[in-house]
């Protein structure tokens, strides 16, 4: 991809998503996410209405008058965006691919934890990690992140969910929150996945194409599979094709979305053809909610 087609791309995803984060997305993601404990702040005169607990009796016995002691939250986090861009991203049967819906996910995602001054990394993995971007600060960082997810041409077609979790529990040293946005069409990865939920706090984003749950009555069609090169023939006009296409893929996803929640990983799923900003909401509040 050319860099200035590359960066042109980079500033239409920044546009679209910015509003979102703005106005919809910054305030539920800092309820959310929020830091690990309480950090000094200052100390100040005693107000009507304070917290008589909060009194600091030193600097009260110097002065004497009440002064109280204030803290504020640690805010600071470490986000980590884990993205699958495996051949079974390519898909997309309306405005945008998976993987493309996953870079903009990591947009928003990038974007909201830079407006909460938190430090914000990525890594690319299919069924080996593919880059890796320690986590920093500012804005110019994360317009870094959402540009190399962009243009990143993935070498492998496979999926190790279970290699990326054991990836990261090694590389993050600290405490992170950890979005993992794949269509976790893969399997074995449960010890991997526990083991990082273990050291980290561990979100599931999920993607998903309309197509891969209802196909239309076309007549035959070929499929290919992206990641193993296999192709299978349908006949599309079969109600009963139709009716098993729908049942193995149903089976699919309850079948990620059980074992993730078994896991204990908050998940969200978001689709190629819908707006996607409503279900990360409704993810933080459940979050939030939680607390």
């Amino acid at each position: 991809m050319l860099t200035q087609e590359l960066m042109r791309q980079v500033r239409l995803l920044e546009l679209r998503t910015k509003r979102s984060v703005t106005e919809t997305f910054s305030g539920e993601y800092r309820s959310a996410f929020r830091g690990r404990g309480m950090e000094f702040d200052e100390v100040r005169e005693y107000q009507p209405g304070d917290d008589v607990r909060s009194i600091d009796w030193n600097v009260t016995a110097r002065a004497g008058k009440p002064y109280i002691k204030r803290f504020v939250e640690e805010r600071e986090l470490t986000v980590m965006l884990a993205v699958d861009l495996s051949g079974s991203g390519t898909f997309g049967s309306v405005e945008r691919t998976k993987n493309a819906l996953a870079a903009e996910l990591c947009c928003v995602l990038a974007f909201a934890a830079t407006g909460a001054s938190d430090k914000v990394g990525a890594m690319i993995f299919t069924d080996r990690v593919e880059l890796f971007i320690p986590p920093a600060k500012g804005r110019r960082h994360a317009l870094r992140i959402v540009r190399d997810v962009l243009a990143h041409e993935p070498k492998s077609r496979g999926t190790d969910i279970a290699g990326a979790c054991e990836h990261l529990a090694h590389a993050l040293k600290k405490r992170a929150v950890v979005f993992v946005v794949s269509d976790f069409l893969d399997e074995g990865y449960d010890n991997a996945a526990a083991l990082l939920r273990r050291k980290h706090d561990v979100v599931a984003i999920r993607t998903e194409d309309p197509l891969e749950l209802d196909l239309p009555p076309v007549g035959l069609v070929e499929f290919e599979d992206a990641e193993t090169g296999r192709i299978v023939t349908v006949d599309t006009l079969s109600k009963r094709s139709r009716a098993r296409y729908a049942e193995a893929a149903i089976e699919r996803r309850e079948g990620a979305e059980k074992r993730l929640r078994r896991l204990g990983l908050d998940q969200a799923l978001v689709r190629t053809g819908e707006p996607y900003i409503h279900e990360l909401v409704e993810l933080f509040r459940r979050r939030e909610q939680r607390r």
